[in-house]
């Protein structure tokens, strides 16, 4: 997801300024920082209306669980779609993957959207378009409207992953923008483990138990656009947007009239200063070495087989052996072990440093696979050991 993330960015950054596609790659996920040393040290004394500004950035980051949500109920569903509509590898293949290429066009359309209509609306059309699709994938009576059906789930889905950290980014003041935009990593690996261990609960509802696990969807969804509903619009883009008085109060309810106006002096500031930009300025030597880095490490993070692990888990433990129970039952394993690995890695990573986590994934991710190949090879059901270990690795060291 961060890869498309990261394509977005470059499409995106061909109609904005340098300085706001900076601070985009900066922050990973579009958040920017507009404030000078002696405004940060200002806002370190400032106190704020924390129970509001906690409250608002997890309603955001729903959308979050919802891509949680989506990329592990394939999973379990998959089974039951098989013996239901007669699957080939190809089509197996193709109903996974439906979702990341929804994903894609959700990434490249949530920005221009946003600017144009507002973050809110962004937010409030990417829940929608959630809770469309799962009706349409529980309802759906041919592989083809299935398909279609978890495409547009994918849109959905590539909008809120975009929208959801850049509202957090936009709307958090700055010592807590970290930590908030962090929260939506964490409700993904909450989605997936909820969701992992809602399949196992519906594993004896017939043949059918698959239209309850995708329809289901339709309740975060539905829970989400109530929330969005309640949420206030981003200052940013009501600064962008002339709205000067309306992007005040919002502020002034974070963090009181001092912090509303500083803030709203320094975004003034900030695109005040910005200047017309091509595709050309990211050959720029200065700009060039970074984007490769971000999006190398992004892309290398999604081919580094992970992806198999958590889409195919239950095509893999049937090939040594295990029945529909257990499959459904590593599901929720891998779940648990990646939502706690991935809080204790967004608690270490600043400590122990991303670059030699990065490297010790590499390597462990490398021995892991070939221990893994070589067992499944021989059917052999220790297999699930080294891949559990890696989702476990993978979490903790190239996730962060």
């Amino acid at each position: 997801m961060r890869a498309i993330a990261c394509i977005y960015l470059l499409v995106y950054c061909y109609h904005k300024n340098v300085y706001a596609f900076q601070y985009r790659i900066h922050a990973t996920l579009l958040f920017y920082n507009h404030f000078c040393r002696n405004d940060m040290i200002a806002m370190d004394q400032q106190k704020f209306n924390n129970g509001y500004i906690i409250g608002i950035s997890f309603i955001s980051a729903l959308g979050g669980y919802l891509f949680g949500f989506d990329f592990a109920v394939i999973a379990g569903a998959l089974p039951f779609l098989k013996e239901q509509f007669h699957f080939d590898e190809i089509q197996e293949g193709i109903a996974t993957a439906t979702l990341a290429v929804g994903c894609i066009v959700g990434c490249i359309i949530a920005g221009s959207l946003s600017e144009t209509y507002g973050r809110k609306k962004g937010l409030m059309l990417s829940a929608a378009i959630f809770l469309v699709s799962s009706l349409a994938m529980a309802f759906s009576h041919s592989s083809t409207a299935f398909i279609i059906a978890r495409f547009f789930a994918g849109i959905g889905v590539g909008m809120a992953s975009v929208l959801s950290p850049m509202y957090i980014a936009e709307i958090a003041p700055a010592p807590m923008r970290g930590r908030l935009v962090a929260i939506n990593q964490m409700t993904v690996v909450i989605g997936i483990f909820v969701t992992n261990l809602i399949n196992y609960s519906l594993r004896n509802e017939g043949s059918e138990a698959w239209r309850w696990m995708v329809g289901l969807g339709a309740l975060p969804s539905f829970l989400f656009l109530s929330g969005v509903l309640l949420l206030p619009e981003s200052p940013h883009w009501l600064i962008r947007q002339s709205k000067i008085e309306k992007a005040r109060i919002i502020l002034s309810k974070i963090g009181g009239s001092l912090y509303a106006n500083t803030t709203v002096k320094s975004i003034e500031t900030s695109l005040q200063h910005g200047t017309s930009s091509s595709l050309y300025q990211l050959l720029d030597r200065t700009v060039l070495p970074a984007i490769i880095v971000g999006v190398g490490l992004a892309v290398f993070q999604q081919l580094c087989g992970i992806n198999v692990v958590f889409n195919y888990t239950a095509t893999i433990f049937e090939s040594v052996g295990f029945n529909q129970n257990d499959q459904l039952r590593q599901m929720v394993f891998i779940g648990l072990i990646n939502m706690i690995c991935t809080a204790v890695a967004m608690w270490q990573v600043d400590k122990l440093g991303r670059k030699p986590l990065m490297l010790f994934g590499a390597i462990g991710l490398t021995l892991l696979y070939l221990v893994s190949a070589l067992l499944l090879q021989q059917h052999s059901a220790a297999a699930s050991w080294p891949l559990l270990a890696a989702i476990g690795i993978y979490a903790m060291t190239l996730a962060p």
